[in-house]
């Protein structure tokens, strides 16, 4: 497909660099021309340097032939008035990048009357991560599937769990919970494994399974589920907002600490179910004081990376809680990996992510077959949910007899809302639709996956 994307920052750039590999042609706009030098200098993409609210800097990269526009710079009115300008120009698909809060309780008017396709809101990503990571707080990562009755779950494996030293294949008989392991991080090294393959503690591994067996699959290798009854948020940025907001009226007790009186103030008002402190949560003695040693999760959302770094060591020093950091930095990804921070929120990262998954799935209209697409460990690993069109070579098969693409494997089948976890006996019917974990990018279709 012909994508514009206007903005080039750390998430334009991370849009291009996908998008790019992904085979798509590829146009970026940006005011600075040494943005646009950043750019096209790295990718093999065609750049602009101009306004791209502006309809004759749009005719210049082709709109009338462009099939999505997605604005991603600093400013929402901006991001706004070039998708506004974009749809009166031609029929593409728009995309923008909308953060202000207020914006976001105006959403359905800004999609539905303006006829902007998608918006995506970076912090109300991340607040909505950690909801659902705070649900259940041993997984590191959760996404799910089948309209929510699949989750993909990341967790550690635990030192004298029962899975130390076990075979993939003996998992089900072992822990009598249905749960396909489909990937395994173990250091610097990525699996995709068979079932053969022996798991070691520390190993963290995402697997499949449905969302009412994930509770006691984890209490049962030794990750037993607690509660989470209070947060402590430092930093009172729009992530803390977000989270104030999701659990308004829940048992989930949030205290969000500020140093800015102002904002103190201004959150007082719009999260009267928080309990809101005007202190320097920098300050080791105020963490102390507002009960970091007690608290069930702690999360460091500040405006600085290494602030935010610091607060998140220093809270796994104290306390066992549910750790979050916020990062916004791109670089130094292996240094961070390795620091025990608990779950990494990188708002410009998850913007990035779910952008593409849109782009997917407007590509399955145009041939593709990918409804539903995650990038795991790293982005290194991808996790796919195909939609079965065709009676093709593969249907109907078992699948210990479909010789299948080199580190890829078949996660789950949804047949008409009954969900599979498979194994080799089963099959692949038209009209299912299938999860495929790969670390071969750019897969468009199922019978790319079958070799």
């Amino acid at each position: 497909m012909r994508i514009l994307i206007i903005g080039c920052g750390k998430v334009g750039s991370a849009l291009a660099e996908q998008l790019d590999r992904e085979g798509h042609d590829i146009i970026v706009i940006d005011n600075k021309a040494s943005a646009i030098h950043n750019v096209i200098d790295t990718l093999d993409v065609m750049g602009i340097v101009g306004n791209g609210a502006s309809y004759h800097v749009l005719q210049e990269a082709g709109i009338g032939s462009t099939d999505i526009v997605i604005a991603v710079t600093n400013s929402d009115e901006l991001n706004m008035l070039c998708c506004l300008i974009a749809k009166k120009a031609s029929h593409c698909h728009t995309i923008a990048r909308v953060r202000n809060p207020q914006y976001n309780e105006e959403i359905d008017f800004i999609k539905e009357d303006l006829g902007i396709s998608m918006t995506i809101n970076p912090e109300l990503e991340s607040a909505m991560e950690m909801a659902r990571l705070i649900r259940l707080p041993s997984a590191i990562k959760i996404e799910t599937f089948a309209k929510g009755k699949v989750e993909l779950l990341k967790c550690q494996i635990p030192v004298n769990s029962m899975l130390h030293n076990m075979q993939i294949k003996n998992i089900i008989s072992s822990t009598h919970c249905k749960v396909l392991v489909c990937a395994i991080e173990r250091g610097n090294d990525i699996f995709i494994p068979s079932g053969d393959f022996v798991l070691q503690s520390m190993d963290k591994i995402s697997i499949i399974a449905l969302q009412k067996n994930t509770p006691e699959f984890f209490s049962k290798i030794g990750l037993p589920p607690s509660h989470v009854k209070d947060i402590m948020i430092i930093g009172g940025g729009m992530i803390a907002n977000y989270i104030g907001k999701r659990f308004e009226g829940t048992e989930v007790k949030v205290k969000i600490v500020e140093q800015n009186k102002e904002r103190c103030e201004e959150l007082s008002s719009l999260l009267p179910d928080s309990l809101i402190i005007h202190a320097n949560g920098s300050d080791n003695n105020v963490l102390i004081e507002e009960g970091i040693d007690t608290t069930d999760a702690f999360a460091s959302l500040t405006n600085l990376d290494e602030e935010n770094i610091l607060l998140s060591l220093y809270a796994q020093k104290r306390c066992n809680a549910k750790i979050f950091t916020k990062i916004t930095r791109l670089t130094f990804d292996d240094i961070i990996r390795d620091m025990n921070l608990g779950v990494i929120l990188n708002p410009k990262l998850l913007t990035a992510d779910r952008i593409i998954q849109y782009v997917r799935a407007k590509q399955n209209s145009l041939g593709s077959n990918v409804e539903t697409l995650y990038k795991l460990v790293g982005n290194k690993v991808e996790a796919m949910e195909f939609r079965v069109k065709n009676n093709d070579k593969y249907v109907g098969i078992p699948l210990e007899q479909l010789n299948t693409k080199e580190n890829t494997l078949v996660g789950c089948i949804n047949r008409k809302g009954k969900i599979i976890i498979p194994d080799g006996k089963d099959t692949i019917q038209v009209g299912d639709t299938v999860i495929i974990v790969t670390t071969s990018f750019g897969l468009d279709d199922l019978r790319e996956v079958f070799e």
